[in-house]
């Protein structure tokens, strides 16, 4: 590592260890990264500087002059997220500290021609209105869009999505159709991405949403596989001949686990379902519990094959942070292996998570070049 790199890398861990706290202080920055107080002062120095981290309070007087407290400014840089799905287009403005600044989310239903990228273009610009000002529109890095398919990056090309119904579909019209750069991503990935990479160092994500997708990083990385399609759960067979899956298979996990097992083919949304389960709906209860119980054994296999964290994410993941007692209980039933459900992690996002993880690109790309 060159000289310059070591400079980057060292001011870039110093933000990160900033974003993830409310506030610290040099000293604690020099403790807990290792670093020489000359090098977190002149960093620091930099940083207050260019307006990136800013003097949030004064830490208790133990005799001298009273500590400064610092903390990250969020609103120095943002990007965009955009989750597109079948039926409707999810927004975010995510700021420097990661926090949902704004979000919202329409239905439109997903077609395949140049009209539907403009339609995109539009909305986002719409949803943008307040960044009009040639200063705030400095401050948007990009615009990350998160897809549920297989995604080539270098080619800019969705190779697959069964949920889209699309093959080799080329983005490009998508990426020309905004005047900043934009990134794409799979829907899982994106959701992954959307966690702290440096918590889940190991983890496996499980996208609960209308379908079923799935990720997981190895050594704070994203694992890919050798065809880009690791992390495809939905699509494993969970029960042999089972319910007819989108794909065209029978039995998928998808068929299951997914949010739209719990609605299937009525007008109802998710969100009514719930109710219906909260109402006590004898019927939603029964459906409740089949599905807990379906998704107990998904998590069961995945733990026994990968032994690592699994994050409950995606739509359903919101909704599962109230369940975890009667889910633990009956995973527990099918996994004789594990003493607790430590590994069991609800997701940070419960909500549009996959455009957080797309907009969060940007600003991490941003951060590892200050």
């Amino acid at each position: 590592m060159s000289g310059l790199e070591k400079k980057f890398a060292t001011k870039s861990k110093i933000v990160n260890y900033i974003i993830n706290r409310e506030s610290t202080s040099k000293v604690e920055i020099s403790k807990e990264l290792n670093l020489s107080m000359p090098t977190v002062l002149s960093n620091v120095k930099d940083l207050l500087e260019k307006g990136i981290i800013i003097e949030t309070g004064e830490y208790e007087s133990t005799g001298g002059r009273k500590a400064k407290s610092i903390g990250i400014n969020p609103s120095y840089r943002y990007a965009m997220g955009i989750v597109i799905t079948a039926n409707h287009l999810g927004m975010v403005l995510v700021n420097l500290k990661y926090e949902i600044v704004k979000s919202e989310r329409i239905r439109l239903k997903f077609v395949s021609d140049m009209s539907y990228c403009s339609q995109v273009a539009d909305y986002a610009a719409k949803f943008l209105d307040h960044m009009n000002d040639a200063e705030q529109k400095e401050k948007l890095l990009g615009v990350g869009i998160s897809i549920p398919g297989i995604i080539n990056q270098e080619q800019k090309l969705v190779i697959k999505s069964h949920a889209l119904k699309l093959e080799n579909y080329s983005l490009s019209f998508l990426e020309q159709a905004f005047s900043v750069p934009v990134y794409f991503s799979n829907d899982a990935n994106a959701a992954m991405m959307a966690e702290d990479m440096n918590t889940y160092q190991n983890a496996i994500y499980l996208s609960l949403n209308q379908t079923l997708g799935g990720a997981f990083c190895i050594g704070g990385n994203l694992f890919s596989g050798e065809n880009q399609k690791a992390g495809e759960f939905g699509h494993m067979i969970l029960v042999p001949q089972g319910r007819k899956c989108y794909c065209g298979k029978s039995g998928c996990a998808d068929a299951y686990c997914a949010a739209g097992a719990l609605v299937g083919e009525s007008k109802d949304s998710v969100e009514q379902f719930m109710q219906l389960l909260q109402n006590n709906d004898e019927k939603a209860e029964k459906k409740w519990e089949e599905y807990l119980d379906y998704l107990a054994i998904l998590i069961s296999n995945l733990r026994m094959a990968y032994d690592m964290d699994i994050i409950l994410g995606g739509e359903m993941g919101g909704y599962l942070s109230d369940y975890m007692i009667p889910l633990g209980e009956k995973v527990m039933k099918y996994n004789g292996f594990d003493h607790d459900l430590r590994y069991l992690k609800n997701c940070s996002y419960k909500k549009e998570a996959s455009a957080v993880g797309a907009a969060k690109h940007f600003l991490q790309d941003f951060i590892g070049k200050i």
